[in-house]
């Protein structure tokens, strides 16, 4: 058909996972099972959409031949009004086709650990970091999401140096995975008696949950140090060994985790963090082998680029991978940010197409 790859190879893997499925050890592993029954639904809709569009080239096709052969006006009038409908729904019936032969990410439906840092731009710089877990804390809110906090550290001038927490819900990375990289924002700080426009920035970083099925950490690459909590909290958290840092040997990575009054329930957090940061690795290195096709899509994940800018005073939001701009700063400072996370999806798709029809 033409406009889309063919249509076999997603038909031969539909059968395979119908086998697979019919199998009596087929709940044995549930989170196999899962992945796999996700996939079928996917190929199963891809079908009943592709069936659909041969069914409407058919109606056409007939449409078409009443039109060219019946010499009564009103039968074909009426013939010309049906195929005019018929035509409006091929090229919708054939970009939802396209978008379901896309492979779903697996990690899409994932919980999430967003761990945010203050940048360039000092006190302004935490400040900012604070307005963005607001930001996505309202934004949670509204999607039915869980917050838990799993780390942070606090700026004299009561924002944040770092803050680390988890999304916990449906879809969450499918939505969060767009928002990583360098936030920037251009307002005049509390701090500022004349008035200046100050640029500061913050980084965000999206990590889909990791299992342990994912990621299993050799106790003989960690170390584990246990130090004395502090930090708002009350006594309780001052006065207890609950304080957790894990090394991570190997790479070098350090984990910190101090906000519970329970060591265990920080080590638990630290190695939940730690876990999630190492499958990141994992998958930064798989997709280096396609580095190129990285750097073109949408939401690539690199910390180090620039793909925001908040201006306060002109109340408008940036973002520079698509050029979209927002002029309604307060609404989406209060979590309304789904217009945006939209949009990038929508033009994560339109590249994802663009290569699939190449």
């Amino acid at each position: 058909m033409q406009g889309i790859p063919p249509i076999e190879p997603f038909l031969t893997r539909l059968k395979q996972l119908d086998e697979k499925m019919s199998q009596p050890d087929f709940y044995n592993d549930q989170r196999a099972a899962g992945a796999i029954s996700r996939e079928h639904q996917q190929l199963s809709k891809l079908k009943e959409l592709y069936e659909e569009l041969e069914k409407v080239f058919r109606q056409i096709a007939e449409n078409r031949e009443i039109v060219e052969e019946n010499s009564d006006p009103e039968f074909s009038k009426l013939a010309k009004e049906d195929l005019a409908e018929l035509e409006t729904k091929v090229e919708p019936l054939k970009n939802e086709i396209l978008r379901t032969m896309i492979p779903t990410d697996p990690t899409d439906s994932r919980n999430t650990v967003v761990e945010i840092r203050a940048g360039t731009g000092g006190d302004e710089a935490s400040l900012f970091a604070a307005d963005l877990y607001r930001m996505y804390c309202r934004y949670a809110d509204s999607r039915g999401w869980k917050v838990e906090n799993l780390s942070s550290s606090e700026s004299p001038a009561g924002g944040f140096k770092e803050i680390c927490f988890l999304l916990s819900g449906d879809d969450v990375y499918r939505s969060m995975k767009y928002e990583s990289g360098t936030h920037r924002v251009q307002r005049v700080p509390v701090t500022e008696a004349s008035g200046r426009i100050h640029t500061s920035a913050a980084t965000v970083a999206v990590l889909p949950e990791a299992e342990e099925v994912d990621i299993q950490i050799d106790p003989s690459e960690i170390e584990i140090s246990i130090a004395r909590a502090s930090g708002p909290g009350g006594q309780g958290v001052n006065t207890t060994d609950s304080a957790v840092q894990i090394l991570h040997k190997p790479t070098g990575m350090i984990v910190k985790c101090a906000d519970e009054r329970s060591q265990l329930k920080n080590k638990t957090k630290a190695l939940k963090v730690l876990r999630s940061r190492l499958l990141e690795m994992k998958q930064q290195q798989e997709h280096a082998k396609y580095a190129q096709n990285r750097r073109e899509q949408i939401g690539s994940g690199d910390r180090s680029e620039r793909i925001r800018t908040y201006n306060f005073p002109q109340s408008r939001i940036t973002d520079h991978r698509i050029g979209l701009t927002l002029h309604s700063l307060p609404q989406f400072m209060d979590g309304e940010i789904q217009e945006m996370i939209k949009a990038l999806e929508d033009a994560d798709y339109a590249q994802r197409i663009k290569a699939l029809t190449e």
